[in-house]
């Protein structure tokens, strides 16, 4: 007695994370057909008999290519590429027919089909195709991960709670809407550009472009061009018209940082953009200049006007409205939201888990004077994360400089029992202007109270101004 045949093997199970394919034919012998080819590849696969079933399956799972007909009744290949496209516009899409042309093949790739394959299909060509279209699909989606992921690394936000800050950011906000010129001054390093990125987001023209222009880092012999653009045979090597920053900053807002180095002669000419609003391209004719302007220096602008180097007018113009941003010794209660911000991107940035500063760490960082402002103290943690071989960040990560800066010895005062409050308030005051060296508005920050509150306790009354 023979014993019956063996079974064919089963395909084993597509993994959870396997790709998935979904076919769609009328035909069900094509179909099933197919469906068996792909689960032989290892593949998750969907099948559909028509258009509205195959758009139902599309809207319940992640498919990264389809399969389909391209002559089908009722709704033809063409059109449920529209739809895909419309309700995933991620999957790739893959047309099959028997009834080829060139018109066709056109069209379906102007409707962003991926591949366009021709009847009786082979196996390994049919195959080939929609793995193709699976690898474009999965390429796609990584950089367009990559790419919000770079976004999110590379936007920078003004981080803070500390009320010298929060002054800064409030007179930003009020002169955000207006059209006014601002200059912001302030340390290298204080976050002029973030200041100046807030007010722009914050004003009218925010859908308009930010255009940057570092002043200082441009020859003198290239900044006017760069800021005004060219006509083509201005100069010898115009062969081509260029827009300047103005043109390109039209609608929105121009951010001219380090203006206290712009030389004599585009001095002027800014001076011209700030009165009568219209600026001339090297060669060419008057053209309006639909921008608001924000300047920037770290420089002192009257001095440099009693020096001859800075017109006075200009000044004028541009200082409409001045914000110093401040620097980070005066918001030191800012440090550990800054660290914080700083570890999160770039413990990202660098593929780490989250890391910790030590106790130790963060005393040094807070005590620290930072010549370099917040620039510095995020060269810092980044340096830091990089060089990290634990999960807390410890003193000798830290560059030299910090981690051989003396802290300030520490200060107690001690009282009597039954020393008057007064007295002991007074003497927290007047030991903590000390410590601060007479800046009342430091002095109320580590102490909790309000300036008004110090001028009234040494009896100047409240704080003029």
């Amino acid at each position: 007695m023979q014993s019956p045949p063996s079974p064919p093997p089963s395909t084993p199970a597509p993994s959870p994370d396997a790709p998935a394919v979904l076919l769609v034919d009328d035909e069900p012998s094509n179909l099933a057909s197919l469906e068996k080819i792909f689960q032989r590849e290892g593949m998750r696969v969907y099948t559909a008999d028509g258009a509205r079933a195959a758009i139902e399956l599309l809207r319940r799972h992640r498919v990264q290519a389809v399969l389909t007909d391209l002559m089908m009744p009722g709704t033809s290949g063409i059109e449920l590429l529209r739809a895909i496209k419309e309700v995933s516009p991620d999957t790739e899409v893959v047309l099959m027919t028997a009834y080829a042309t060139v018109e066709v093949a056109v069209q379906a790739m102007r409707e962003g089909a991926y591949d366009f394959i021709e009847k009786p299909l082979k196996r390994m060509q049919v195959v080939k195709s929609v793995r193709k279209a699976i690898e474009r699909n999965a390429l796609l989606l990584e950089n367009r991960s990559l790419k919000n992921e770079l976004k999110l690394l590379s936007h920078r936000e003004i981080v803070g709670q500390s009320p010298t800050l929060r002054r800064v950011l409030a007179t930003a906000t009020q002169a955000a809407p207006s059209s006014a010129t601002v200059l912001i001054l302030g340390e290298t390093g204080t976050g002029k550009e973030l200041l100046a990125r807030f007010i722009h987001e914050h004003s009218a023209r925010a859908r308009g472009p930010f255009v940057a222009v570092n002043c200082s880092a441009l020859p003198e012999s290239i900044l006017e061009a760069e800021l005004f653009g060219y006509v083509r045979g201005a100069f010898t090597d115009a062969k081509t018209s260029r827009e300047g920053r103005f043109a390109k900053a039209a609608g929105g807002t121009l951010f001219l940082d380090e203006i206290g180095e712009i030389p004599p002669q585009v001095q002027v000419k800014l001076l011209r953009v700030l009165q009568e609003g219209e600026f001339e391209p090297l060669g060419g004719d008057t053209v309006r200049a639909d921008v608001r302007i924000i300047a920037a220096t770290n420089r002192d602008l009257r001095a440099e006007i009693d020096r001859g180097r800075f017109r006075e007018d200009l000044f004028y113009r541009l200082n409409v409205i001045a914000i110093t941003a401040p620097p980070l010794r005066a918001r030191r209660e800012d440090i550990p939201l800054l660290c914080d911000h700083f570890l999160g991107i770039y413990c990202a940035r660098n593929n780490r888990p989250r890391l910790r500063l030590a106790p130790s760490v963060v005393r040094k960082l807070h005590d620290y004077h930072w010549p370099g402002n917040v620039r510095e103290l995020e060269n810092c943690i980044e340096r830091s994360v990089v060089l990290c071989s634990g999960d807390t960040i410890s003193e000798d990560l830290l560059p030299d400089a910090i981690a051989a800066a003396d802290s300030p010895a520490a200060e107690t005062l001690t009282f009597p029992v039954g020393t008057p409050l007064q007295e002991v308030e007074m003497q927290m005051i007047r030991e903590t202007l000390r410590h601060t060296k007479g800046d009342k508005s430091l002095a109320a920050q580590l102490l909790g109270i309000s300036t008004r509150t110090i001028y009234r306790k040494l009896g100047g009354g409240p704080e003029e101004g």
